[in-house]
This record gives structure tokens, sequence and C-alpha cells, in this order.
């Protein structure tokens, strides 16, 4: 009896553990530029209901053949951002999963760029940054915004950040699919295969050569971004990784670039998850 009372006492003194947490909600928003319904989810911090504050925001790209709702069912990314804003690893702050493609949107695989008949890139800045940003209270400027993503959204996310400077505190790519000029995942070409368009338009929208061609100025504007490259030691595309991080330091553009033990896989990104937010978080203006 004395046994359990102390027990009793002990937990009775010890912090209270929060078992609160955020929720993860699913939105769409009507496309004119798509002529699409397009769906997404959304991660809102515990406490956003209750109250009026503005939140920093994170755009969390999927890569090839995954959907706006990989993130929660593959790498449960709810569980992890609970995680890091409790412990205050990480501040609250809105995630905004988009969709680019299979299944309720044209039923293929279209990826983060403008191309015939997608013009995915015009449909985020234009229309899903301005909508999402006024209906879910974020801050809404380039030190509160950043964007991250694996593979394909790894690469969409870098070049998104290369072009647009000036609306990102940071990115954090994982796994990304920087280039195509390897066939590192099919053939580019024209010959009208839907996979076939989207490999040549990474090839188009090329990371490395974004760098090689960038005049000075942009090279600055670039310097504005902090940088986070993270690729597993198995994983098919580390080559391509360690290309893009050669060529920004050669342009002295500070990144930071990580080779963990992994390969392309869920698990790999449910682990960078634990890394990234933190990362962006640190970037936000406080």
């Amino acid at each position: 009896m004395k046994r359990i009372l102390y027990l009793l006492a002990i937990l009775l003194i010890l912090p209270a553990v929060r078992v609160n947490g955020g929720v993860v909600v699913t939105d769409s928003l009507r496309s004119e530029v798509l002529g699409a319904q397009v769906k997404f989810n959304v991660y809102l911090p515990d406490g956003f209901k209750n109250s009026d504050r503005k939140y920093p925001v994170v755009y969390l790209l999927h890569g090839l053949y995954g959907t706006y709702t990989n993130w929660e069912e593959g790498m449960k990314m709810k569980g992890v951002a609970d995680e890091l804003i409790a412990s205050g690893e990480a501040v609250p702050m809105v995630i905004i999963m988009p969709n680019a493609g299979h299944p309720d949107v044209h039923h293929v695989q279209n990826g983060y760029f403008n191309m015939p008949g997608w013009n995915y890139e015009d449909f985020f800045f234009k229309e899903l940054i301005p909508a999402v940003e006024a209906k879910y209270r974020c801050i809404g400027d380039k030190g509160h915004r950043a964007v991250m993503g694996l593979s394909m959204g790894g690469g969409g996310s870098t070049v998104y950040a290369q072009r647009h400077p000036d609306m990102f505190s940071s990115c954090y790519a994982m796994s990304a699919w920087l280039d195509n000029k390897q066939n590192n995942v099919g053939r580019a070409d024209n010959g009208g295969d839907k996979l076939d368009i989207v490999c040549q338009s990474v090839c188009d929208h090329s990371a490395l050569d974004f760098i090689d061609n960038a005049s000075e100025a942009t090279l600055a504007s670039l310097r504005t971004v902090k940088w986070f490259i993270d690729c597993g030691d198995d994983d098919f595309l580390l080559e391509l990784n360690e290309d893009f991080h050669r060529k920004m330091k050669a342009a002295r553009i500070k990144s930071e670039f990580r080779v963990r033990d992994g390969g392309h896989t869920q698990e790999y990104w449910h682990q960078a998850l634990r890394l990234a937010l933190p990362f962006a978080s640190r970037c936000f203006d406080r």
C-alpha cells in the first residue's frame, strides 16, 4: 500500500504530459488555371480554432505517383508535427499539402511545373497560395513561409524557391529529383507518354541548370533563402543531390547537406520531417 501511495505521489508532481494536438483537414479549391477542383490537406496546430492568431506556413510537396494524402498516411506527419510543437522544437504552424496529380486531378502524375495542358506552377502561386493563406490565417510573407518536399516534390520545392526567392525563408529538399538528364526515373522526351512528359519537365526545369545559368543578381537573391539538402546513402538520387550541393557551394550559396542512413522510402521521409520542421521554424522571422 505504501508503495502504491508513493508512486501516486510521484505521478502528481511530474509535469503533465500534453495530449492535445493539431488536426488535419481536407479542403479543395476550384482552379481556373487547371480547370479542376484540386484537393489538399491542411495541418492546423492545436488551438487554431479558438484563437485569432496568425501562423507561419509550410508547403509540403508529395512525390511522383503520390497524392496530398501521402504525408499523413505514409509519413505520419501529424504525429511528428504535434510532437515537435509540443516539445518546442518547432513553432506552431499551418502546413499545406497540395495535390499535383493522381487520383483526383486528371488521373495522371502531372508534376509541379507548367507543361502542356497543366500549368501547375501558375496554379500554385496565383491561386493556391493566396487562397489558403487568407482562409487559414497565415502571416503570408517571406519571413514566415517555407517550402519542402520529397523526391519530385523535393525538386519542385527547390525550383520554386529558386524562381521565387522573395517568397520563401527556407527550402528543405528530401531525396530530391532535381534533374532527369540521366533518365533517373524514366525517359525524358516528347513522345507523348504522360510519365515521359513529367520527366521532360524535370529536365526543362533542372535545379542544377538553374544554378549554372543564374546571373550574379539571381545568385544573390538565392542567398536570402536557407537551404537544406537531405538524401539517403542508399538513394538512387544521391549523386544528383551531391552534384547540386557542389554547385551551390561553388556559387557561394550556403546550404546544409546531410546524407543519412536509408533509401528512397517512407521511413526515411518520416524521419526527415523531424529535421525539416525544426529547420523551417529556426528560419522563420521571430
